[in-house]
């Protein structure tokens, strides 16, 4: 289960471990990561700025977030105080193994830390609906906002998964550069999961 924002080569990925997921599984951390990823190296007032909060609050968190290998400084930024950050890494992977952790601390962290993807995936689809007119035919076009309902056993649904997540990785090969005209940068969200019969 990866949660990756940018293609920058290369493209670097954290797998959590408990520790890891302990210091990163927090609202504002994680919007504070999500935010370097997307807009690039920034200070914390800047951060405090973009996400309507204290910059004491931003720094503390950005602090915490580097001591656990999340961001870092931005090199050849900053005058005097002045301290930028960047994303250490530009994707994130949970080992589905946390969720089954026998501490009860680390199977929360996860639980916090799916929500807070669930809310920004649930967020960026809302914020593509709400300014498709600020897009060309041919961009919209060519989104795509469906779901299905399969009925498979544990090993099919983890071999689609799987072909899924390949498929999506062939295309970081394609990926164009930054200044190909008509291009921007494209979300994918999957999401898998088993539902009861009444759902």
């Amino acid at each position: 289960m990866t949660d990756g924002t940018t293609e920058p080569e290369p493209h670097k990925v954290h797998t959590l471990t408990p520790h890891s997921l302990r210091g990163l599984a927090h609202p504002l951390r994680m919007a504070l990561l999500k935010s370097l990823r997307k807009g690039g190296p920034a200070t914390a007032s800047q951060l405090a700025a973009r996400l309507g909060e204290s910059s004491g609050a931003t720094s503390y968190h950005l602090r915490q977030l580097a001591a656990h290998g999340f961001v870092e400084d931005a090199p050849g930024r900053g005058k005097g105080r002045e301290r930028w950050w960047q994303a250490a890494h530009q994707g994130t992977r949970l080992d589905e193994g946390l969720m089954n952790d026998p501490d009860p601390t680390v199977r929360g962290a996860v639980s916090v830390y799916l929500h807070e993807v669930a809310t920004f995936h649930a967020a960026e689809v809302s914020t593509w609906i709400g300014t498709q007119h600020d897009w060309s035919a041919e961009w919209i076009e060519s989104s795509d906002l469906s779901d299905y309902t399969l009925r498979l056993t544990p090993e099919l649904t983890t071999e689609l998964a799987g072909k899924i997540d390949r498929l999506i990785e062939s295309y970081r090969a394609l990926a164009v550069d930054e200044d190909t005209p008509g291009s921007a940068k494209v979300r994918l969200h999957t999401h898998v999961f088993p539902t009861h019969p009444t759902e």
